[in-house]
């Protein structure tokens, strides 16, 4: 037997495969590929607002800069990136048509990198919201926005990664914004603000950021669409605000040792790195290396569980944690206050 002979008896025959005719050729593929973004673009653009903000300085509006917004309401509501009009008095959206309407801020929320402004007079076309829970890697994206001052930019890729964080800050208090979506669609500053949408149109995150230095390096972030972040855009349109418990912890995931997984039937907790003196959790009697396993008897795994279940409904009530701690079972009382707003 010849060496091409063994090679085709180990690695099969040469040749199309059996199923190519339901493969589609790389022109189809291509054409199907440029269709749905093209239709996406569509559908999406007269959503999309080239954001322009200014600061009031002496009297005098000075622009500050600018970003992307998507409209989500008929009746004036854009939703934005918080670092776009962070510090600013207001501003003005142009829209894809060459339309233009002044803005005012609604209200803003640094710990999440979202935030609602609203035009005045003007109906907008507003764009449909999708659940980035149902994102799968691999799955194709689109971004719409306005980078470095393009607007109506749109570019195209997937999803690299789900479940990303990043930190966020507002004065002295921090946060991680969990579930954060990861694409390799282009993002560059000015894209901020902007959707991300996937292939029916529904925009599944609000691109924030860039990582690396600087810039289009292929790697860029969106704060997904999901139950927690409607609640946060809920909260800016109807309170211009967003109210959260504090505890005074900062932890992060770790797994549950044998003993203790096999004792509450979980893979892993929140293991307390650092309490906040005179937090509600150090008055607790919380301490550094307690895993938290449940929050009023709900299983808890990771920080964006401890975050989802200290929302503003149980500030000033008294809650029950779980903890293990050198190996024993402790059920401690808390009640969380209300994380400043500055």
């Amino acid at each position: 037997m010849g060496d091409l002979e063994y090679i085709d008896s180990v690695l099969g025959p040469r040749g199309p495969h059996p199923d190519a005719k339901n493969i589609p050729t790389d022109a189809e593929a291509l054409d199907a590929y440029s269709q749905v973004v093209t239709r996406v673009a569509e559908v999406l653009s007269p959503s999309i607002a080239n954001l322009r903000v200014y600061r009031r300085i002496r009297g005098r509006a000075d622009i500050e800069g600018g970003g992307s917004g998507v409209a989500i309401t008929p009746d004036g509501y854009i939703l934005t990136s918080a670092h776009v009009v962070a510090r600013t008095d207001g501003g003005e959206a142009v829209f894809a048509d060459g339309s233009e309407a002044m803005l005012e801020i609604v209200g803003t929320d640094s710990l999440s990198d979202l935030a609602v402004v609203r035009t005045v007079g003007a109906e907008l076309t507003p764009a449909r919201l999708g659940d980035a829970s149902q994102l799968r890697v691999g799955q194709l994206v689109v971004a719409i926005g306005n980078p470095l001052g393009f607007a109506g930019s749109v570019t195209a890729g997937v999803v690299s990664a789900l479940g990303r964080s990043f930190p966020t800050r507002s004065g002295s208090i921090s946060r991680i914004v969990e579930n954060v979506i990861q694409t390799d669609a282009a993002l560059h500053p000015g894209n901020s603000g902007g959707a991300l949408a996937d292939s029916a149109g529904r925009v599944v995150g609000i691109n924030t950021a860039l990582v690396g230095p600087g810039q289009g390096q292929g790697l860029g972030l969106a704060v997904p669409i999901n139950d927690a972040t409607r609640r946060i855009i809920a909260a800016l349109m109807n309170e211009g605000r967003v109210r959260r418990a504090y505890i005074g912890i900062v932890g992060g995931p770790r797994p549950l040792p044998p003993r203790v997984a096999r004792q509450t039937g979980s893979s892993s907790a929140v293991e307390v790195v650092q309490i906040m003196a005179g937090s509600p959790a150090d008055r607790a009697g919380l301490r550094p290396e307690d895993l938290i396993v449940e929050i009023d008897g709900v299983e808890v795994g990771g920080m964006d569980d401890v975050q989802r279940l200290t929302d503003s409904g149980v500030i000033d009530r008294l809650i029950s944690i779980v903890v293990f701690r050198n190996g024993s079972r402790l059920e401690l009382s808390l009640r969380p206050e209300e994380l400043p707003s500055r």
